[in-house]
C-alpha cells in the first residue's frame, strides 16, 4: 500500500508535468523571454502566496492544516524584496493580477476558510515545488538576467531558514502520511492537488498570451 505522500505525488504527476512544460515556462527557462516576463510572473506569485499566507496563522490550531503551517516556508517577505528589486520601490501601485491568477488565489482563500484539507493540497503543490523545481528557476534567472546569486530578484527561491531541504521534504512527506483524514477525504485532497496544478497552468497560459514569442 503506497503512502499518502506517494499517492498524492503520483496521482498529480500528469498535471504537474503539464504545468512544468508549459510554453511560457519553457520560453522563460530557455532564456527566450526578457526580464519583464519574469517580473510579471513574480507579480502573479505574490497574489497566490498572499492568499496562502494571509490565512496561515488562523489555520495553525487546525488539526489537519496546523502541522503544515511552518514559518520557515513563508515566501511573501522574499517576494516583496524581489518585486522591489524588479519594479522599484513603488511596486505595489502597479501590481495587477491576471484573471487566471485571481481565480487561483480565490480558490486558495476559499479552501483556507472552509476546507483545511484542501488548503493542505495547495500548500503541498506550492511549497514542495518551490523547494524542488524552484531551484532550477533560480539558477536560470541568475544566469539569464544577471541577478546576484541567491540575491535580490531570486530571493523567493531561497529558503534561508531551511538548512537541509532534502530532510525538510522528508519530514513534510511524513506529515502528509500522518494527516488525520479518511480515505475519502484523502481522495478529495488528491483531486484538489490536481486542481491546483490546473489553476497554475492557467496562469502560465495567460502569461504565455501576454508574452508570445515573435515567430
Amino acid at each position: 500500500m503506497d503512502s499518502f505522500a506517494t499517492l498524492i505525488r503520483t496521482a498529480s504527476h500528469e498535471q504537474h508535468m503539464e504545468a512544468e512544460t508549459s510554453t511560457f515556462m519553457s520560453d522563460l527557462l530557455g532564456g527566450r523571454l526578457g526580464v519583464e516576463a519574469y517580473a510579471r510572473y513574480t507579480e502573479q506569485l505574490w497574489f497566490v502566496y498572499e492568499a496562502l499566507e494571509s490565512e496561515a496563522r488562523s489555520l495553525a490550531p487546525d488539526p489537519v492544516a496546523g502541522p503544515f503551517i511552518q514559518p520557515e516556508l513563508f515566501r511573501l517577505p522574499s517576494l516583496e524584496r524581489d518585486l522591489a528589486h524588479l519594479r522599484g520601490p513603488g511596486w505595489r501601485s502597479s501590481l495587477t493580477a491576471l484573471p487566471a491568477t485571481r481565480a487561483y488565489a480565490a480558490r486558495v482563500t476559499e479552501c483556507a476558510r472552509t476546507w483545511p484539507a484542501g488548503y493542505v493540497a495547495h500548500h503541498y503543490t506550492r511549497y514542495l515545488g518551490d523547494l524542488s523545481g524552484g531551484q532550477i528557476i533560480r539558477g536560470k534567472a541568475e544566469q539569464t538576467w544577471g541577478f546576484a546569486r541567491k540575491g535580490d530578484g531570486v530571493r523567493f527561491y531561497v529558503f534561508e531558514d531551511i538548512t537541509n531541504p532534502a530532510a525538510f521534504k522528508r519530514s513534510y512527506r511524513q506529515l502528509l502520511d500522518a494527516v488525520p483524514a479518511d480515505d475519502l477525504e484523502k481522495q478529495r485532497m488528491v483531486g484538489e492537488c490536481k486542481h491546483a496544478f490546473t489553476l497554475n497552468t492557467a496562469v502560465f497560459r495567460a502569461l504565455g498570451e501576454e508574452f508570445p514569442l515573435s515567430a
